[in-house]
């Protein structure tokens, strides 16, 4: 299994609208992906901006390409998102997983 992580951030007025962008359309998008397995949205508040932390996982590197395509290492991204976000990780990183749940 593959744990692709990647961290945005947002100014505190955007972090809810970004959240609820996750929850409802991204994440949901993501389960129609075939060898996808689900994803944490972690999110840290803090008085200048909001940081999201977003682990998805994939159960190979085949199906991560599926997702972000042959240059899988650029972070993929809504529209709605890069409105939202105010600075944003240029890389997304890719780590087998060796213990789970």
């Amino acid at each position: 299994m593959i744990a692709r992580h990647w961290r945005g951030w947002t100014k505190p007025a955007d972090a809810d609208a970004y959240e609820h962008l996750l929850r409802e359309h991204v994440l949901p998008g993501l389960r129609t992906i075939a060898g996808y397995r689900g994803g944490y949205v972690l999110r840290s508040n803090g008085a200048e901006e909001t940081e999201f932390v977003v682990i998805n996982l994939f159960e190979s590197l085949e199906a991560v390409i599926a997702f972000a395509g042959k240059d899988y290492a650029t972070p993929v991204f809504e529209p709605e998102a890069k409105r939202l976000l105010s600075r944003i990780e240029t890389v997304a990183h890719h780590y087998e997983v060796k213990v789970g749940p």
